[in-house]
């Protein structure tokens, strides 16, 4: 079992965009640029752009070519985190070990600020993706559409919320996991692949990768909420037992959600046999995902 070390440089490339793209002074009214600002700028570790910038290094692109829907990534990622945040959701106070956008602004900027970064991340790719044609662009954005409305986290959310308190069967969980987490990890690797110009054949292997590669991410999550700890999650851990929520531990026990996480990046690091491109890092990442300790 290889344990990879997380590819920093390439997130501070993703950190260091983010602060380019992002308005360099607030604006009027400034109390929605610096709500957007807190969260967007509270840490992480990029995952999902980190994603886009892999998959499409590996098939040939260059990175000033997709930074812009990497950071496009980050801001939909960002407004999805305070939107669960809020208090008719989960009720958090902490995210990254910082104080939620909610508990610093109030329940109706936290709001507003998740929607702005939501239009924000279209309007930066279809305003600052110039390096790429057109028709790229355009599927890229159709992606990332997909993957954060009601086809992706938005049904995922909804599902989740249902099955509090509530003894789910494991294609619930699934949906869920898939909707709710899987499907903009996966349009972030579809993105990179996209923009890279892949083969259709190449983009299906993609795919395949992130869907797996989503699914043992959510169940690292899970596991993490069990027997992780604060200081290094930067949130409360037991959340997902305080609201009952349907959980890969909860359903099958810690052993059996670890098997499931380990066999989810087998497939994930099998889906990339015989590529023609170096797909090594895309490797090493999902070894990352199973070892994180945050």
């Amino acid at each position: 079992m290889t344990k990879a070390i997380y590819p920093d440089d390439k997130r501070k490339l993703v950190e260091d965009a983010l602060y380019h793209f992002f308005p360099a002074k607030d604006r009027y009214p400034e109390i929605i640029y610096k709500a957007m600002r807190h969260s967007l700028f509270s840490g992480g570790k990029r995952f999902r752009s980190v994603l886009c910038l892999l998959t499409g290094e590996a098939f040939g692109a260059e990175i000033d070519e997709i930074l812009p829907t990497a950071c496009g990534l980050e801001y939909i990622h960002t407004y999805s985190l305070i939107h669960d945040d809020l208090p008719a959701i989960d009720n958090d106070d902490l995210r990254r070990g910082k104080p939620t956008c909610h508990v610093l602004f109030g329940e109706d900027i936290a709001i507003l600020a998740g929607d702005a970064l939501f239009a924000e991340a279209f309007y930066l790719i279809a305003s600052s993706q110039t390096k790429v044609e057109a028709a790229r662009i355009l599927k890229v954005i159709e992606e990332l559409a997909y993957a954060s409305g009601v086809r992706g986290m938005v049904s995922g959310q909804v599902a989740d919320l249902q099955s509090a308190d509530k003894q789910v069967k494991t294609d619930i969980l699934n949906f869920i996991h898939e909707r709710k987490t899987g499907e903009l990890i996966t349009s972030a690797a579809r993105a990179g692949a996209v923009i890279a110009d892949a083969s259709d054949t190449e983009l299906e292997k993609v795919t395949r990768f992130a869907q797996q590669l989503g699914l043992a991410f959510q169940i690292t999550d899970d596991i993490l909420d069990v027997v992780g700890e604060t200081d290094l999650l930067g949130k409360e851990v037991g959340s997902d037992e305080r609201h009952n929520k349907a959980t890969f531990p909860s359903l099958f026990g810690l052993d059996e959600a670890k098997r499931k996480a380990k066999e989810a990046v087998d497939n994930a690091i099998n889906a990339l046999i015989d590529m023609e491109v170096d797909t090594s890092s895309l490797v090493d990442l999902a070894w990352f995902v199973y070892n994180r300790e945050h």
